[in-house]
C-alpha cells in the first residue's frame, strides 16, 4: 500500500483499545476479527458452520438489504482514510462497501448507536477479494465510532483506520505521558525502521517481545539512527521513560533525547534539521532495562523529542511525563471543539452546564469559518492548573 494516510495511526487497532461493538451478522466467522493486530493468517480447517477464515464473515443474503459491523475506535480521531482488507475471502467477498461516523459521549451502546446521527467518510465504493482495498478520506471531524457496511454480505479480513488522534482536553488533567498516542504523541519520522516501525515506540502497556519495539538495521558507517516524535503540545517534562525491554543483544550503546519547540505545522524534512537542545545529556544505556531519566527544572518547554541511539540497534517504549503548558491547554481545548461534529458538540457543551446563551452562541460560532471560540468557553474544558 502506498498511500500516504497508512503511515498515521490505526485509530481502530485493538491494541490501542478498539474494539468491534456491534454487527448484525458473523455467522462464519467472528467481527471481533476485524481490529486484530497482525497479518490475515490462511486457513485450511473446516468447522461446524463451514470453512474457517481469520476474518468477519456473514452469511449468504436471501433478502434486500446489506450487513455491518460498527467500531469504537480506541482512540478518537480525524480519520485520513481507511483499509478493507479482503485476504483469503475470493469468492464470498462483498464487492461493495461503505463506511459512516458517530461521535458520542461516554460509552453507547447498541441502541445509542443506532439512534446516533451518522455520516459518511466512504460513499458506496466498489472492493475486490483477496487484496487491500485503500479508500481516502476528506473529513475535518473527530469520529469515536465508525460503521462499515458490506454490502449486501460476505468477508473481511482486518479494517484499519488511519488517522490523527484529537485529544479530549478534559483528559490532560496532571502530569501523563506527552508522547502517548492517545494524548496526541507522533512518530514523525526517522532514520531507519529495517527490522520494525517506530510506531510501535508509542504503543500504550509493556511490549511483549522485541518484534514490539522499534529496530534499526546494523549500521556499517560513522552515523547514527534516530527517531523524531511530536508531543501532545508544549510541554514542561518531568522525566523520560527509555525501556530496552527484550532487547539483549541488539540495544543501543547509548543514547541522547534532545527536544526543541515549533509553533505550527512544521514537515518532518524540516524538522530534521532544527537546532536540538538536549534534555538528556549522551549517556550509556543498558539491554533489556527500563531506563527512566529525570528531568532537569527549569528545562525549555518543547513540542518534539529527538531520541538519538548510538550507533543503532533498537528499544521498546518512549513515554514522556509531563504537562502540558496553560497556553498548550487552552490549544488542546480549541483543536477539540474545532473537531468536533455538530451533534457531539451540542452534546458536549449541555453536558459541562454552560449557560444556554454561551451554548447557543458557541453553536452559531461553530458554523462561521474563522470564528474563534469564547475564553469563558476554552475554561470549562481545559485542565485547572493547582
Amino acid at each position: 500500500m502506498d498511500a500516504d494516510f497508512v503511515r498515521l495511526p490505526d485509530l481502530a487497532a485493538r491494541r490501542l483499545g478498539g474494539a468491534v461493538v456491534a454487527a448484525n451478522d458473523d455467522f462464519f466467522a467472528d467481527r471481533a476479527a476485524l481490529v486484530m493486530p497482525g497479518p490475515v493468517q490462511p486457513r485450511s480447517e473446516f468447522g461446524y458452520r463451514g470453512k474457517v477464515y481469520d476474518g468477519w464473515e456473514t452469511r449468504r443474503r436471501r433478502e434486500p438489504g446489506s450487513d455491518h459491523a460498527i467500531v469504537r475506535l480506541g482512540i478518537p480521531g480525524i480519520v485520513h482514510g481507511v483499509v478493507v482488507d479482503t485476504s483469503y475471502f475470493r469468492g464470498n467477498y462483498p464487492p461493495e462497501i461503505s463506511v459512516e461516523a458517530t461521535a458520542l459521549e461516554d460509552y453507547p451502546g447498541e441502541k445509542e448507536l443506532a439512534a446516533a446521527e451518522w455520516e459518511t467518510l466512504v460513499a458506496r465504493s466498489p472492493a475486490k477479494g483477496d487484496r487491500a482495498n485503500v479508500y481516502d478520506v476528506r473529513n475535518p471531524h473527530r469520529w469515536t465510532h465508525v460503521r462499515l457496511t458490506i454490502h449486501p454480505d460476505g468477508g473481511v479480513a482486518r479494517f484499519r483506520v488511519h488517522g490523527k488522534a484529537v485529544v479530549d482536553p478534559r483528559l490532560l488533567h496532571g502530569t501523563v505521558d506527552l508522547a502517548a498516542q492517545d494524548r496526541g504523541g507522533l512518530v514523525m519520522t526517522c532514520s531507519d525502521m529495517f527490522f520494525s516501525s517506530p510506531a510501535n515506540l508509542l504503543l500504550p502497556g509493556p511490549a511483549r517481545t522485541m518484534g514490539e519495539g522499534w529496530e534499526t538495521a546494523r549500521r556499517r558507517d560513522s552515523g547514527n539512527d534516530w527517531v523524531i516524535v511530536a508531543l501532545a503540545g508544549p510541554s514542561r517534562l518531568r522525566d523520560i521513560e527509555f525501556d530496552t525491554s527484550h532487547f539483549v543483544g541488539n540495544a543501543p550503546g547509548e543514547v541522547q533525547i534532545s527536544g526543541c519547540r515549533v509553533d505550527g505545522p512544521i514537515s518532518p524534512d524540516a524538522l530534521v534539521s532544527r537546532v536540538w537542545t538536549p534534555v538528556v545529556p549522551r549517556r550509556t544505556v543498558r539491554p533489556d532495562t527500563p531506563h527512566r531519566f529525570g528531568i532537569r527544572p527549569g528545562s525549555p518547554v518543547v513540542t518534539h523529542l529527538k531520541i538519538d541511539i548510538y550507533p543503532d540497534g533498537g528499544f521498546a517504549r518512549l513515554r514522556a511525563h509531563g504537562e502540558l503548558t496553560d497556553g498548550g491547554v487552552e490549544t488542546a481545548a480549541g483543536r477539540w471543539l474545532d473537531a468536533l461534529p455538530p451533534m457531539h458538540l451540542r452534546d458536549a457543551l449541555t453536558g459541562a452546564g454552560l449557560d444556554p446563551a454561551l451554548i447557543n452562541g458557541a453553536l452559531r460560532a461553530a458554523r462561521a469559518p474563522g470564528s474563534e471560540w469564547p475564553q469563558e468557553l476554552l475554561d470549562a474544558f481545559a485542565p485547572r492548573r493547582p
